[in-house]
């Protein structure tokens, strides 16, 4: 019941207890799994976006937002530039703040970012087998090695952990429709320490070779020589591609210090028109706390700007 308060940003023992509510939910509500698997809700959020008339512009880099006299004027991309009467970054807030504002419109200031606690980062695998496998659930948790050695390894001395706990989703239990017929769609996740550097190929295929083993050890089942399709992911892809605070994947540490009203303001301090959502903000990491932040800003830009 431990292994879901660890990716809040600290240890169980570390954590408010209102966090306590993560397996109440799990537990008595369960775990849903959207048809055609997660990008599904993205889609249909950007199908009914366009229906309302929402533009989109894709594969722009934004090199800077417009200030003038504390009001966001626009935003500046790799190919035009927009007008804006407000702008919401969904983007890190880190690099949103450091990277696109001047300054003196930085709501907070290096050495605030450089006292965050950070939630982990995670080392992802994305595999797909010619064969089904037999006796197996949508979800497993791997708990055959030690719990504290591996929570240790994330926040007391970060470091890539020496024997790790690991999750496997296999949604093609539940979905035949993300596998071809007969092959199975696996996904194994282990969490990390963000920050980590030797973030390397041979590191990501030695890990690997690791958990297959051990899953294979316990299922009865082969499932390295039914491999025909492998991608993985870690600290450096998070950076690369989201420009993540430090290769984090799930935001904030969600200690005492940082709940609630204690995390970066969705508001901007110093420009009266940008707001801001996602894991970094109110309420916190995780798919449904970003949705939620994004309805939270919403509310407020319609309840300043009408």
């Amino acid at each position: 019941m431990e292994f879901p308060i660890l990716f809040l940003g600290a240890l169980p023992e570390d954590t408010p207890a209102l966090y306590s509510l993560m397996n109440y939910a799990d537990i008595k509500g369960g775990t849903w799994y959207p048809a055609g698997g997660i990008y599904s809700v993205v889609q249909g959020m950007y199908v009914l976006a366009k229906e309302l008339g929402v533009e989109f512009h894709f594969s722009e880099d934004v090199k800077e937002i417009v200030i003038e006299k504390g009001i966001a004027k626009g935003l500046l991309t790799d190919k035009n530039i927009y007008e804006a009467d407000v702008i919401i970054s969904g983007a890190d807030y880190h690099f949103t703040e450091t990277k696109l504002l001047p300054p003196v419109y930085q709501s907070y200031s290096f050495s605030y970012w450089n006292k965050r606690v950070m939630a982990p980062s995670c080392l992802l695998y994305y595999v797909g087998l010619n064969k089904k496998l037999g006796n197996l659930p949508h979800h497993s948790l791997f708990f055959d090695a030690s719990f504290d050695q591996h929570g240790k390894e994330i926040y007391n001395i970060p470091k890539w952990p020496s024997d790790p706990l690991f999750y496997v989703s296999i949604p093609s239990v539940t979905d035949v429709n993300v596998a071809p017929a007969g092959c199975e769609n696996i996904v194994f996740l282990i969490p990390v320490a963000s920050s980590l550097e030797g973030d390397t190929e041979e590191l990501r295929e030695k890990y690997f070779q690791m958990i297959v083993k051990r899953m294979e050890k316990y299922t009865g089942q082969s499932i390295s020589d039914a491999i025909i399709f492998k991608k993985n992911y870690s600290v450096s892809n998070f950076v690369n591609d989201y420009n993540s605070f430090r290769g984090n994947a799930y935001g904030l540490a969600n200690t005492l210090r940082q709940t609630a009203i204690f995390r970066p303001s969705c508001r901007s301090k110093k420009v009266k028109n940008l707001f801001y959502t996602g894991q970094l903000t109110v309420p916190g990491p995780g798919v449904p706390p970003c949705i939620i932040s994004g309805e939270v800003v919403a509310k407020q830009v319609i309840k300043v700007f009408g």
